[in-house]
């Protein structure tokens, strides 16, 4: 392709970038279900919106005349995704009953569906009766008047595992779980997001930090989707986990998955520079491009325009950075 043609197709991408990023800031993304209460307190948080929803707002990303093509394309898709609405459906088809020591509880198993992927991108987790019980109790300390008319199973002295108890909790948590979705200020929230992917956050870590590279990347890989879906309203919140991705790629001797996940992480934080994440991750890009026979002199330079802007500080490597993550 020569210079002109170059530079028309730059052109393109970033008139259609515009195009989708005005779209996606005059278009609402969720259609909400009949809830007025729920409406109601929503609008009231948009009205003064705190720490999240300004988090949310400095994440999105806009087209900047530095950008490379293939920036531009990364960035033309994460846009194009955000415009498409994006429901998840919960079930919970089975339980099974653990006995450890001298306790014993239900495990309840939750398939989290995407409407209209054809089971493509479901994700699977289990949760105890005090898993639901926890959440609930943390959100009802921060959406005290959205979690007002949300009944919850309470527990009950005998017969917590017959059968009919079990089927009736089963139905309950579900339709608690579509309630709770249902209601966008509750469904971006940490304590929302945390129930559904931090217990396996926090074995993946475990496992990266004891060198169990193979099974921390296949615990990650199966969250990371669940992950993009629950936070498309802030796509820098999955970079640690894309990174962790990569250190598990580069340890296991996989550069190009890698690189792979190291370009979706930086797409991340292109206008981001600051964040914890971007100069160990422009490092390893660096050393990944250059074993790998890719451009590395555009990633070397913004690597030097970082530091001829910032003052020199200490900074761990990507792999430690990693390790520190879910150190409780």
């Amino acid at each position: 392709m020569d210079q002109d043609s170059h530079c028309t197709a730059e052109r393109e991408l970033l008139e259609a970038v515009s195009r989708i990023t005005t779209f996606s800031t005059t278009s609402p993304s969720d259609k909400e279900e009949n809830h007025p209460k729920a409406e109601i307190s929503c609008q009231l948080r948009k009205e003064n919106p705190g720490k999240d929803d300004l988090q949310d707002s400095n994440a999105t990303l806009s087209p900047h005349s530095s950008m490379t093509t293939k920036e531009l394309q990364e960035y033309w898709r994460n846009e194009k995704s955000q415009c498409r609405q994006v429901k998840l459906l919960f079930e919970i088809p089975s339980t099974r009953i653990v006995e450890h020591h001298l306790s014993k509880y239900v495990m309840y198993k939750i398939l989290i569906l995407q409407t209209g992927s054809f089971d493509s991108n479901k994700s699977v987790i289990e949760r105890r009766y005090s898993d639901f019980e926890k959440l609930h109790r943390n959100l009802l300390e921060e959406f005290s008047e959205e979690m007002e008319d949300v009944t919850f199973p309470k527990k009950t002295l005998t017969g917590n595992f017959t059968e009919e108890i079990i089927n009736e909790r089963k139905l309950a948590f579900k339709d608690y779980l579509r309630l709770l979705y249902s209601m966008k200020c509750i469904r971006r929230s940490k304590k929302f997001i945390d129930f559904l992917t931090r217990p396996e956050l926090h074995e993946a870590y475990g496992c990266l930090r004891g060198g169990q590279y193979t099974k921390a990347l296949e615990i990650l890989l199966e969250v990371i989707g669940l992950q993009e879906r629950l936070t498309r309203g802030n796509p820098v919140s999955i970079v640690p986990t894309l990174c962790a991705i990569v250190v598990c790629h580069k340890d296991l001797e996989n550069p190009a998955s890698a690189f792979e996940y190291g370009e979706k992480a930086l797409s991340r934080l292109h206008v981001h520079s600051s964040h914890r994440y971007y100069i160990p991750l422009l490092e390893t890009m660096i050393t990944l491009a250059y074993e790998l026979g890719k451009d590395f002199l555009s990633l070397q330079e913004k690597l030097e325009e970082w530091k001829t802007k910032k003052d020199p500080v200490r900074i761990f490597s990507l792999k430690e950075l990693a390790v520190r993550e879910y150190v409780q």
